[in-house]
Parts: structure tokens; sequence; C-alpha cells
């Protein structure tokens, strides 16, 4: 039984379906690698063992009624920003200190609705604002892979869902959540040899999700193939009225796109993505990437998109301000844990001691001492770009170049039907080796946040290794719900690609 936690989702599902094993099987097979791996790893905070196994044995009496969901018995991960009623959610930040809360994500329910087993709670970067997952206040997680050579140098698996990557990864769950605002499914999920799709803004309800920018989030997973994202992300996605922009529209049957052929599609290739100092292992690849489309019948035609080079600028404007917004809250007043008097906190003491009265000497102890230094960081940005004098010449300049960037893909969307792209400008890089340079940390993100700012679909695919031995993906973008041509094309990828490499085990 040992072997079961390599399986991949779909044949995890066809092998409870024939009786081969049970869900509780299943389930204590990721429960003991779990235990084993996880003070390693460190991708889950919170581990659920005894709740995981309640819930495999009532997946295995729907079984025995003939009553099993599209999901029955397989053991999935959670993102820690996604609500999960009595089990602790605190977008791995202090300000949530021990949160838990007593309603459920609705992403998370149509999983447990679907009968899927939650194993527990993973490790992000804190309010899912980073590209490493080194600002967790649970601390860092390892990338399964490390560079070849006897090199064992602690790789970031990307950020923020990197505990959601890892585990994938590393066979700790068969699939897991994620969520994406500015490619933190698709990076991480290149960074580890795994596959992550953002879906469409409005396919999958926010309701239940922490919040950081709201124009930009959306919930996806990251799995072991194309067909397990597609199988996770049709349970995932629906219309739901207790989030104002969830679009009302019918969920297709994507698993049936996957091994559809891409002969007679016209793939794009925008010219803007060819940036300066891409390094040739990434051009190789893409070069790679269209090859094999071309092989299998695909058209390939050179598209523009003239605005994508004020992608980056526009995202680290409105994301920082909506978060700003969002973050408001957390006062350790109305809402997050408070820094008080009582607590005889240096910081409060200080403020005390510098005029400010009690209420103020609170919000500025709880907030210092609740945010990490990259959510400060942020929150100031996003500050100051709303503030007066400054709201006009930044976050409404950044909007309207949003605008253009949505028009850009619109009016390439018109000659093909889906877009062909690096996931990333490099492999997985070593902790500390980007994190003194924010700048340079947020370049990781240079390929994915355009189709945030347009609210398009994206996967990202494993398409080969580096020199190093680590791995490298390609990304789809597809038209509006048209999450279809994604997997369609990223079932493509993956058949020529014939990736089936692993890390190897060192934990």
């Amino acid at each position: 039984m040992s072997d079961l936690t390599k399986l991949t989702l779909a044949g995890a599902l066809d092998g409870l379906e024939k009786k081969e094993f049970s869900s509780r099987e299943l389930t204590q097979s990721f429960v003991d690698a779990i235990g084993a791996a996880n003070p390693q790893i460190n991708a889950y905070v919170v581990e659920t063992p005894d709740k995981a196994l309640e819930m495999a044995d009532a997946s295995d009496a729907r079984r025995a009624k003939g009553e099993a969901g599209v999901l029955d018995g397989a053991p999935l991960g959670i993102k820690d920003l996604y609500c999960t009623k009595g089990v602790r959610t605190t977008s791995c930040s202090n300000i949530l200190a021990e949160f838990t809360p007593t309603y459920e994500s609705t992403v998370t329910q149509n999983l447990w609705d679907a009968g899927a087993v939650m194993l527990g709670k993973l490790n992000m970067d804190e309010f899912a604002m980073g590209s490493s997952n080194e600002t967790s206040r649970f601390g860092e997680v390892a990338n399964p892979w490390r560079r070849s050579g006897g090199d064992n140098s602690k790789l970031t698996p990307g950020g923020s869902s990197g505990g959601s990557a890892a585990a994938v990864a590393a066979d700790l769950c068969l699939g897991a959540t994620a969520s994406d605002t500015g490619g933190s499914i698709r990076q991480p999920a290149a960074f580890t040899g795994t596959v992550g799709i953002k879906p469409t803004y409005g396919r999958a309800s926010r309701y239940g999700m922490v919040a950081f920018a709201s124009s930009l989030d959306q919930a996806g997973p990251i799995a072991k193939t194309v067909e397990d994202s597609a199988i996770l992300l049709e349970t995932m996605c629906s219309h739901d009225l207790k989030d104002s922009t969830s679009l009302p529209v019918e969920t297709p049957d994507w698993r049936a796109e996957v091994a559809k052929p891409v002969k007679g599609m016209r793939i794009g290739i925008p010219k803007e993505y060819r940036i300066d100092g891409m390094p040739e292992e990434i051009e190789a690849l893409w070069q790679q990437g269209i090859d094999w489309l071309k092989d299998q019948g695909a058209e390939i035609v050179d598209v523009s998109l003239p605005h994508t080079k004020y992608a980056l600028p526009a995202y680290y404007i409105v994301a920082p301000a909506e978060a700003s917004s969002n973050l408001a809250r957390y006062d350790g007043m109305r809402y997050g844990a408070r820094i008080s008097g009582d607590a005889q906190n240096a910081f409060y003491e200080a403020c005390r001691a510098k005029g400010h009265n009690e209420l103020n000497a609170t919000y500025m102890a709880s907030r210092a001492t609740g945010f990490g230094a990259e959510v400060q960081r942020r929150l100031m940005i996003g500050t100051y770009v709303l503030s007066s004098g400054y709201y006009d010449a930044y976050y409404l300049r950044a909007q309207k170049v949003r605008t253009r960037i949505l028009q850009d893909f619109e009016q390439a969307f018109e000659t093909v039907d889906a877009l062909l792209t690096p996931a990333t400008p490099s492999a997985a890089f070593g902790y500390g080796e980007k994190s003194d340079d924010p700048v340079a940390m947020y370049l990781n993100d240079i390929f994915t946040v355009t189709a945030n700012l347009a609210g398009l679909p994206g996967i990202a695919v494993p398409a080969g290794l580096d020199g190093q031995g680590l791995p490298l993906g390609l990304q789809v973008i597809g038209k509006a719900l048209d999450e279809a041509a994604c997997f369609r094309v990223g079932g493509a990828l993956e058949r020529a690609a014939g990736f089936v490499a692993k890390p190897e085990k060192w934990w």
C-alpha cells in the first residue's frame, strides 16, 4: 500500500471505484507520508488526520451503498486562505492568530459535497503576498526538488501557493486547492513540476477565501496531471449568490477536453514575451513547445500584446491598493488579533510613550506585530497610491492600463484560439537569493500577471528540466470562459513532453 500516494487523482478514483483499496487505506497512506515528510518540507501548517480518516470512512460507506460522488474518497490538501469550518485558518499571518471559522468556503464545500477528504491546511505566503513562500508566519516551505550535482541548497517551491505545490510534488496529497492573484498557482506549479490552472475570473466563488486583491483573486487547483487539474476544477467552480462577482454559467466537462487533438487550432505566440535577458533554456523550451504543437497540426501565429510591458507596474499598483482596502479591517478592534496594554507588548508601550492614546496605540501595535514585512510594504504602497493627490496619477492610470491590456488580448483572440508562453522566467531559486531585492522577486510574475489583469484563464504545464535538473513549465492562456482550450492545448503539451520526472526523495 506504500505506493498509493504516488497515484494520480484519476488513478486513485479508478482504484477506489474498482475496490482495489478503500478510502481509509488511501487516506492512511497520505497521513503516514505527511507525518514522515512534513517536518522537513513544512507544506502543512495544520494536519487533520482524525478528521481525514473520519471523512474516509464516511466515503467508504457511501461507496458501499452506490452513492459515491465524483471525488469520493480522494485525499486533498487545502491552502490556508480557504475558510474551513472548525479548522484553523490564518492565511499564514499572525494577525489572524488562532482564528477558527464557523463556516465553510464555497470552493471547499463543493469538494466535500463531492466526497473529497481533507488532509489539512497548506502553507502559503502571508495573505498570498509573495512569490517564494518565505513570508509565512509558519516558516519556509522546502521545494521537494533539488539541484543536481549534490547541491543541497533549500529551494523555494514558489508562491504564494508554495505549500500546495510542494505537497502535490512530494506526493503528500492527490491534489490541492490554491489561489492565483498574479501567478500564485502557475508559478509554483512550474517550479515543482506540477500542473496548475487559474480559471476565468468569476468561475469559482471567492466566498470564504481570505481576500488579497478582490478584482484579481481566483481559486484553482494544483495537481499532478492536466487531467487531474480538470477533475478538480470542475468541482471547485460553481455559481454562488454569496459572491457578487460569481458568473452564472454552467461548468463544462473539461476532463473530456484534455484528450482532444489540437489539429486546426490557431496558437498565438506573443512577441512581447521575448524579454531581454531571458535565459536560453526558457527560450529553447518555448520553441520546443511551439514545435510540439505544430507537429500535432496546430497553426502557429505571431501576435502582439503591445501593453504587456506595463502589466507588472500596473499590477503592483492595483493589487496593493486593493489589499490596503481589504486588510484595513484587521486592526485589533473590529477584526484580528489585538495587542493592547493587557498584553504588555513593547511596541504598544512605545506608542503610548510617544503620546498616542490607547486606541491608536492598540491599532498601531496590532498591525505592526500582526503583519509581516512584505505585507506591510504592500499596504504602504497601496495606501500611498490611493491617497489624495496620487489616486489619479497612480491608481486611476493603472486601471486604464489594465483596460488596454484586456483590449490587447481581445484583439489577439480575434485571430487565435489560445496563447503559448513560458510560465516563469527561471527555474526554482534558492531561499535568500532574491529576498533582499523586492523588484527581482516581483519579476517572477512577469509572464503570469497579464492573465489576472485581464481575468483570463491560464494553465502551467511541466515540459522539461533545466541544466540543473529542475522543472520548467509552459503556460497556455485562453479566451475568457474558454478553459477548454487551455486543457486541450495543455494536454497536447503534456503528451508531447512526456514529463515523468520526480524529485529524488531526500526527506
